[in-house]
């Protein structure tokens, strides 16, 4: 997980294979940050094979119990665990808690929205839904609701 955080940040780490004679096998050593010296670990587990993992993306989701919206710093399987700091989705799609529709806000303030347009969706049709709380794909959006909603998608 380290070496992810390393690989996303604005630097990329040195990866070395590292063989220490007589024990384990190869190692991964992480080019060490400014003030700070490099440690030697021993193990077998090879890393050479790793999956290709993607820096992660925050989003911009809505929180029920305040009716805003806030970075989503950790989130999936249709809920936010970790909340941050408010924000707008970047179409400015966002629920209209009065009436529980998407609606496109013409200005939004610190996560709220103070005035609203016409109805919308958000493009990728993960939509929350009042009944439980949790992002679902909608399969049919009708005038900024969802009339069916689907499997559950990361806010």
């Amino acid at each position: 997980m380290i070496l992810v955080a390393l690989g996303c940040g604005g630097t990329s780490p040195e990866v070395k294979q590292h063989t220490p004679t007589g024990q384990g096998s190869n190692t991964v050593v992480a080019k060490p940050t400014t003030g700070t010296t490099a440690g030697s670990g021993v193990g077998s587990a090879s890393v050479a094979n790793a999956p290709d993992v993607g820096c992660l993306t925050a989003t911009c989701a809505y929180h029920q119990g305040t009716a805003t919206y806030f970075t989503c710093l950790a989130g999936g399987a249709g809920v936010c665990f970790h909340f941050g700091a408010a924000c707008t989705p970047s179409d400015s799609c966002m629920i209209d808690a009065t009436d529980r529709t998407y609606k496109k806000c013409a200005s939004p303030v610190e996560g709220a929205c103070t005035q609203w347009g016409a109805t919308c969706a958000p493009p990728n049709a993960c939509m929350f839904s009042f009944d439980d709380g949790l992002y679902h794909h909608c399969d049919q959006i009708a005038g900024g609701k969802c009339a069916k909603y689907g499997a559950l998608c990361a806010p």
